[in-house]
């Protein structure tokens, strides 16, 4: 059985981010066959197209990383409505020069949990709107917008029996989408 590995982006750049929390404890509900990594974004400069030509070592190794990953997990927190500017960079970096980007055809979902009572619904929305421009394939349903609630997580930094459920409802349909576009 072969490893089916997944670039996980978290939009968030806080050392006790909500989002990289759900993301680590979304993996956990992943099959053994699958492989979830953090991919590393707080290093890239911000995006300039006079820098395409020259990339430094941080955007050479996004891209890799995103190229060599058979699918894409985002786990994005809401700021003033949608996407954070370092996850937007990201994006921008792994899609230049154009006609370069490391993210066509990659199969994704987009997850986020925010304090707010929506969630990350409009952050969401936006991402799924640029992801679309990229050709990346985006689990549709069902959508996950988490308000953050103390005992969403357990002590183990798992997700906690009260989401557990439904959430691991919504990684089922991820690894069913992601190995309908690898197969």
């Amino acid at each position: 059985m072969s490893t089916v590995k997944i670039a996980v982006i978290v939009g968030s750049l806080r050392a006790d981010s909500f989002n990289r929390k759900l993301a680590r404890a979304i993996a956990k509900l992943a099959p053994a066959d699958f492989s979830f990594h953090q991919v590393e974004i707080g290093d890239l400069p911000l995006y300039n197209q006079d820098d395409d030509a020259n990339p430094t070592a941080a955007v050479v190794r996004l891209k890799s990383e995103i190229k060599s990953a058979q699918g894409l997990l985002f786990v994005t927190p809401e700021y003033n409505r949608s996407v954070p500017g370092v996850l937007k960079n990201a994006i921008d970096h792994a899609s230049r020069p154009y006609g370069q980007s490391a993210w066509a055809g990659k199969p994704a979902a987009v997850i986020g949990v925010s304090v707010g009572s929506t969630g990350t619904a409009l952050a969401q929305q936006h991402l799924r709107n640029v992801l679309s421009y990229l050709d990346v394939p985006t689990l549709g349903q069902p959508e996950v917008f988490i308000q953050m609630k103390d005992g969403l997580f357990d002590a183990e930094g798992s997700i906690s029996e009260g989401s557990k459920e439904f959430l691991q409802g919504w990684m089922n349909k991820y690894v069913e989408w992601i190995k309908m576009h690898t197969s």
